[in-house]
């Protein structure tokens, strides 16, 4: 353990804090996020949905990216993906965390290679995702073993390779949180005070949800002030309830940007929010004096978000919101922290 501390375990080994750069703490280079994800087209819109990957069908692509099988094999696409690393690395990117973990096809050796041919730091993670994702020897595992698989998959390497992670999740929770998934949040728990690691949590869609998860974490031993709390800006709306979560002490990411869709269809009740509505998130939050528990991503994890397909790829945030940050009141020391600093702390071993 004394080897990991007070460095940043990439997929090409340990790495000084230092070393990363600017880095994007929330995305998928290579998975299949078909279990659960997938929704039926509208009414009509079958034939769009067999063949949406042209020029026409780009917008109704964008709004109902999970109607399409295709659309959701994100792993089929190593080699524009790779373009999109070396094109973030051109516009100033360092290093990524990819957040695939067991029940959405996580492949270790396509990242490896992925940062071997760009030079981008990639973070792999470790652990479960959501229940509907877990197989049936997962959901018999005991707390005790969910937990030494994930130290293990940090300290010797996961999916039968010696390639470890560096992070703990996204570990997934559904709203209300099932048993298995606290069996896993608990084993997360157990593992991190053991492993003095990085967390990641992918919240239900309810804005109890990340309370409830840290509540959880909390009882069993993890370390708040090491966890990522994802996907608030699609979960957490009402800026008073905002600032009590954010009270909890847990990193607080803004995710999804580059995602704007009329219906979100995993809670219609949602009204997703635009890049501009994120930035203003990122902004009150910056007032409020919680500068140094922001962090940002994209969430990349269909294909129609590549910009082989026509989307916004992974230099969005560097190249398009950044800018766009700096002009509604958040400084570049500011903007330096939700990139570079606040990443930083967080994926550095205790």
């Amino acid at each position: 353990m004394s080897a990991i501390g007070g460095k940043v375990q990439t997929v090409l080994g340990l790495v000084d804090p230092e070393q990363l750069g600017r880095t994007m703490t929330h995305e998928h280079l290579s998975c299949k996020c078909c279990e659960g994800c997938y929704f039926p087209p509208p009414p009509g819109d079958e034939a769009v949905a067999e063949n949406p990957f042209q020029m026409q069908h780009m917008y109704w692509l964008s709004q109902n990216p999970y109607s399409c099988h295709e659309n959701l094999l994100l792993q089929q696409e190593t080699s524009a993906v790779r373009d999109e690393l070396l094109a973030y690395r051109k516009a100033g990117g360092g290093a990524i965390v990819e957040n695939t973990t067991t029940g959405i096809n996580r492949d270790l050796p396509t990242l490896q290679q992925l940062a071997k041919d760009t030079g981008v730091h990639i973070v792999a993670g470790a652990g479960y995702y959501v229940d509907s994702t877990h197989t049936e020897a997962t959901k018999k595992m005991s707390v005790e073993k969910l937990t030494d698989i994930i130290v293990s998959e940090v300290l010797h390497g996961a999916d039968g390779t010696d390639i470890r992670c560096g992070v703990i999740g996204e570990i997934g929770t559904g709203w209300p949180i099932t048993e298995r998934e606290t069996k896993v949040l608990r084993a997360t728990a157990h593992a991190q005070a053991q492993l003095g690691c990085p967390v990641i949590i992918h919240p239900g869609r309810n804005p109890a949800a990340p309370a409830e998860v840290i509540r959880i974490l909390q009882e069993a031993g993890g370390d708040i002030s090491k966890t990522v709390m994802s996907h608030l800006d699609r979960t957490i709306f009402d800026y008073d309830e905002l600032l009590e979560f954010a009270k909890l002490g847990s990193y607080l990411e803004y995710d999804l940007f580059g995602t704007e869709m009329i219906n979100y269809p995993f809670d219609l009740d949602v009204d997703m929010p635009s890049d501009n509505q994120r930035v203003k998130g990122l902004s009150f939050l910056v007032k409020e004096g919680y500068e140094d528990k922001l962090v940002v991503g994209h969430d990349i994890h269909t294909k129609n978000r590549l910009t082989k397909f026509g989307g916004h790829g992974y230099s969005h945030i560097l190249k398009n919101i950044v800018p766009k940050m700096l002009s509604r009141g958040i400084s570049q020391h500011q903007v330096d922290k939700i990139l570079i600093d606040n990443p930083k702390c967080w994926l550095t071993f205790k």
